[in-house]
């Protein structure tokens, strides 16, 4: 289920609805375990909606974890323990190789192979990717290792544990939550809060405009030339490069802000995960603000271990290397993905060796960072957006050749795109410089909402478009 699409504005305003009345309905000391057994049907709906058959692997990777969480914190012997959590990792890790990296690698080893003059055939898979396998799979494992290191004790409620790992708003496409974060807020029984609910709505609005009137829109363009790359030339390569850097923030910014919204609606509060990337002044400061459950999992889950910062420089390096290019595999199993999370690992270790990673700047100074940064930053989007290597270096040859000065027969998007995105700009900029303090409380509450529901619908796209991240 899409949240751009009609079943999904009949199915949360009935989950709300039902949600809040629980408590006059039933009552006592029954109402949180009934609320929680209406989430988890609802999320478990939410998912099947896409393939019925795939919510048993969520079911089975939930039980898994559950488990072995449960025999890791009775233990006091650190060899069983870490053998309980090797055996939930293998098993977690084995089925997101089977769903998304099977085929990736049989390709990759048949074309080594053949590259050396040898013939090798390797028997492919036909298998769907599960829709969000990447996410909840990533949130059960913190989970795991959060109980490993004692950072919290194991859930005994399968249904409360179950529902942490399956909560719809953000099940497929994130935030990944922590255990610390979401899991406590489903023991607690709640209230319904107006102001929260509100501000929710607010953010679900804002989130459905960077959806339908700036990411899908410009869609239309992006795919047209990243689909056939040989086709176009000069200018239309290079707008749609800028326009994919607006697509994929308006995506995936839309969706968690959707997310959080819904959240917020029924009573939880979800960690943000974006703040406002297009303002950071260096590589390092923009995985501060992009992605930052995912950025943020990566570093105390895979950087910390390795030693992260607190080792010497080529080490360091090391570990930054080697953590931007898991995050390049695990947002998709190709070649593209793998070199794009390198290069970002790469540019951050020459932010670190020139003193760039934390070196504050102001004024005209800062404004060059923040445009140096976005111009890396869109390079590097052009390998996320290509089909193979081979169309990213196509790409890169027409952009910076420019040899054709004309855009195609779309021209119209770029100039709309113009339009939404000066908006983006201005919102965001009054965010970052926290001008929101000052604005009048019935151009926030009143005309902001108005005008974004009016935008939403005179210019929304409505063919319910798939986000990005669905994939990952």
């Amino acid at each position: 289920m899409l949240f751009n699409s009609l079943g999904f504005l009949l199915f949360f305003p009935f989950i709300c609805c039902v949600y809040w009345l629980i408590r006059y309905i039933w009552g006592g000391e029954r109402t949180l375990f009934v609320r929680n057994s209406l989430l988890l049907a609802g999320s478990y709906y939410f998912y099947m909606c896409w393939q019925p058959k795939y919510a048993l692997l969520l079911l089975f990777s939930t039980a898994v974890t559950y488990v072995c969480a449960i025999f890791i914190d009775r233990s006091d012997k650190v060899k069983i323990r870490k053998l309980w959590l090797i055996a939930a990792v293998v098993v977690n890790i084995a089925i997101l190789f089977f769903y998304k990296y099977y085929g990736f690698v049989a390709d990759s080893i048949s074309a080594i192979m053949g590259t050396m003059g040898m013939t090798i055939h390797i028997p492919g898979l036909k298998v769907l990717l599960p829709v969000g396998i990447s996410f909840y799979i990533f949130q059960a494992l913190g989970y795991l290792i959060d109980v490993y290191r004692k950072d919290i004790v194991s859930e005994k409620n399968f249904i409360t544990y179950a529902l942490f790992v399956s909560f719809f708003p953000q099940l497929v496409a994130g935030p990944i939550e922590r255990s610390t974060n979401l899991l406590p807020q489903f023991k607690k029984d709640r209230e319904f809060n107006y102001d929260f609910a509100i501000s929710g709505f607010k953010l679900m609005l804002w989130g459905y405009f960077l959806k339908l009137c700036m990411a899908d829109r410009a869609s239309i363009y992006v795919d047209k030339v990243f689909n056939s790359i040989g086709s176009h030339e000069g200018y239309s390569t290079l707008i749609a490069s800028l326009l994919f850097s607006l697509q994929i923030y308006g995506d995936f910014a839309g969706y968690s802000l959707i997310a959080i919204g819904c959240a917020r609606i029924l009573g939880f509060s979800l960690n943000d995960n974006f703040k406002r990337p297009y303002f950071s002044v260096s590589i390092t400061d923009f995985w501060h603000r992009w992605h930052i459950s995912l950025s943020s999992w990566l570093r105390d889950y895979i950087y910390f271990p390795l030693g992260g910062s607190k080792t010497s420089k080529l080490k360091t390096y090391r570990n930054i290397l080697a953590t931007f290019a898991i995050s390049g595999l695990w947002h998709g199993a190709n070649w593209t993905f793998v070199l794009w999370g390198v290069l970002h690992g790469i540019v951050q270790c020459i932010e670190r060796a020139l003193g760039l990673n934390k070196k504050q700047f102001r004024s005209w100074s800062k404004l060059l960072h923040i445009i140096v940064t976005f111009l890396i930053a869109n390079c590097l989007w052009v390998l996320f957006r290509a089909n193979t290597i081979g169309d990213a270096m196509i790409a890169f040859q027409q952009m910076f050749s420019l040899s054709d000065l004309t855009f195609f027969d779309d021209s119209f998007v770029v100039y709309y795109m113009i339009v939404v995105g000066i908006i983006v700009f201005v919102k965001d900029f009054i965010d970052e410089q926290q001008y929101c303090k000052t604005i009048k409380p019935w151009i926030s509450n009143y005309l902001w909402p108005i005008f974004l529901m009016l935008c939403i619908g005179c210019l929304g796209v409505f063919e319910g478009g798939q986000f990005i991240y669905f994939q990952f």
